[in-house]
């Protein structure tokens, strides 16, 4: 790994732009004519869902088993994740997207609450400002009667919300804005991006759980919750 950055070093100062989106501002509300809305949305389109694909690099490749990789901790590197998805090595950008992509393919977040550059001899430890990830599209479509929501981070994985990559939200500590995160794999989630938090907001509806009506989204047949239906209806007020 500390190879390859020495390697990789002058490719670093490419000014390239990497697939992002401005993340700065998460809040949302809702108008009040969108309490009414407690149905799914319509199907979209394959076409739709396969384009997002084709957009993704990875789509459909495997990754290293990091997780059963136990190698010696090497000590930290400065590498950050920015909370817009963007990567800085010495505190220049990286621009290569390929390059992005290796790095995040080897990335581990351990039960200590760090994240880690792991390979099978060598463990990096690097910062995060919020999520290693950032969901940057979202697809919505139909399978056997249930609403799929398919996303697409800024590294190119195509993860289904569901069961196995649950969504959870949590509110921007300040502003109290909607910051909805997925499961991607291991302990990495993906902040979902603020355009794509709206058009997730708008394919909620209310649903009765034993927390009492909840403002939620559903997706393979699981619910996720995004806030009580009656604080909705105050912030729509």
């Amino acid at each position: 790994m500390s190879a390859m950055l020495r390697r990789y070093r002058v490719q670093l100062k490419s000014p390239d732009k990497a697939d992002k989106r401005d993340n700065s501002d998460y809040f949302v509300t809702m108008p009040a004519s969108e309490q009414a809305r407690h149905t799914l949305q319509p199907p979209v389109d394959t076409a739709g869902l396969q384009a997002l694909i084709g957009r993704a690099a990875r789509a459909g490749k495997g990754f290293p088993p990091v997780e059963r990789w136990n190698p010696d901790f090497c000590g930290d590197i400065d590498m950050e994740i920015r909370a817009d998805g963007r990567w800085f090595y010495l505190g220049t950008p990286i621009g290569r997207p390929a390059l992005v992509q290796l790095f995040s393919s080897v990335l581990r977040k351990d039960a200590d609450g760090k994240t880690y550059l792991v390979t099978p001899v060598e463990k990096l430890g690097i910062r995060v400002e919020d999520a290693p990830f950032v969901a940057v599209e979202m697809n919505i479509s139909q399978r056997e009667g249930a609403q799929v929501l398919t996303f697409r981070t800024n590294v190119g994985d195509v993860v289904e919300a569901g069961p196995g990559h649950p969504l959870r939200f949590a509110e921007e500590e300040g502003s109290g804005g909607l910051k909805p995160y997925l499961h991607v794999r291991g302990r990495l989630e993906s902040l979902v991006s603020r355009p794509v938090t709206y058009e997730l907001v708008e394919a909620g509806e209310e649903v009765e759980t034993a927390e009492g009506p909840m403002f939620a989204v559903r997706s393979l047949g699981a619910v996720f919750p995004i806030m009580p239906a009656a604080k909705l209806a105050r912030l729509s007020a």
